[in-house]
């Protein structure tokens, strides 16, 4: 039986062509800058998020940690929305490594506006932590996958900036809220001082995040990087699948934005599960399970129909559409979906 993953866009493997790639890649030592691959990765990406410079990561995680680390100093505060990625995700390492207090703020569908930042702000007081850094998430992970506009994100900046605040962008997804908004990936971090995204989720790389931000905080981050284990040797190995994935698979995005549409319409119609339509608008869809059905529950019975989902609560479920995903095996996908919940509904 063949297997139907939506767990993550992060299942999804290197193209031929990034095979072939990294199995030609000119190398050199990138600790030492000497990585002439790892120097166009870094090159490209930042010619296209229109910043000064870039430095290649191991990991999304890594890249929001060096981030935030180059922005603060320790015992400073750290905006973030309240269901974000590097608070919610990250295994606390922004407090545990960085030495940052983090300030969750509940968001509007993910979306810290301005008047919540300005809110958020304190005064300066002996008791409080400092207030350096502003952390924006787009798409935001656990809103859906939701994209943010650069109106959105330049409002959100600017407060930040007038109230004394750098401003990071978590963009793990950036180019699916860019296809998604029909923008180039640049306008939407036009205002924010840094930005990382990810090359290992839809875009197919199999490893690594490329940190983006001026020189000055390039160089800084690279010491970072250093310092948390990141300083990687020959990395042009891997740092040429990115390469092929921003040159090859950006526009292929809308793909699975479409799919995931198609998924989601479908789920709508199978009761007792709902989906909002309306903030399927990426590669994700946010499922909630309506009645005495958990997630865990829906989840076990669909993996022995060959469908993989992982949960977001106790009666939410996320899937995520990819490049090895299918218009028809979204149709496979609703009718074991339908099979399961009739089944349980049955049991129950």
């Amino acid at each position: 039986m063949a297997v139907i993953d939506l767990r993550s866009d992060t299942v999804t493997e290197p193209t031929d062509e990034m095979r072939e790639a990294m199995a030609r890649a000119k190398v050199g030592d990138d600790v030492l800058g000497e990585d002439p691959t790892v120097r166009e990765l870094e090159t490209l990406a930042a010619e296209m998020l229109g910043k000064e410079r870039g430095l290649f990561v191991p990991s999304g995680t890594m890249a929001n940690l060096v981030a935030v680390m180059s922005h603060t100093q320790r015992g400073d505060e750290v905006l973030v929305e309240a269901e974000a990625h590097t608070y919610y995700y990250e295994v606390g390492s922004i407090s545990a490594v960085a030495g940052v207090m983090p300030r969750p703020i509940p968001g509007r569908l993910g979306y810290i506006a301005p008047d919540q930042i300005r809110d958020a702000v304190r005064p300066p007081n002996v008791h409080f932590p400092i207030p350096r850094l502003l952390c924006l998430e787009n798409t935001h992970n656990r809103a859906g996958g939701i994209p943010f506009s650069a109106q959105e994100m330049d409002a959100a900046c600017v407060t930040a900036h007038e109230a004394g605040l750098a401003v990071h962008v978590d963009g793990a997804r950036i180019f699916n809220a860019a296809v998604a908004l029909g923008v180039p990936a640049g306008q939407l971090v036009r205002s924010a001082d840094s930005v990382m995204f990810c090359v290992s989720k839809g875009l197919s790389a199999p490893v690594g995040s490329v940190l983006l931000g001026g020189t000055d905080f390039i160089e800084l981050a690279r010491r970072f990087r250093k310092m948390v284990g990141g300083g990687m040797r020959q990395a042009g190995v891997i740092a040429a699948a990115g390469v092929v994935a921003l040159r090859t698979m950006v526009a292929r995005l809308a793909d699975d934005h479409a799919n995931a549409r198609r998924l989601a319409e479908g789920v709508a119609r199978i009761p007792p599960l709902a989906v909002d339509l309306s903030r399927v608008r990426t590669n994700m869809v946010l499922v909630t399970i309506n009645g005495p059905l958990t997630a865990p529950e829906v989840i076990e019975r669909l993996k022995r129909e060959g469908v993989l989902a992982l949960p977001t609560g106790a009666s939410t479920i996320r899937m995520v559409t990819h490049r090895h995903i299918s218009g028809q095996n979204i149709d496979h996908a609703l009718d074991a979906i339908r099979r399961t919940v009739a089944t349980m509904a049955t049991i129950r």
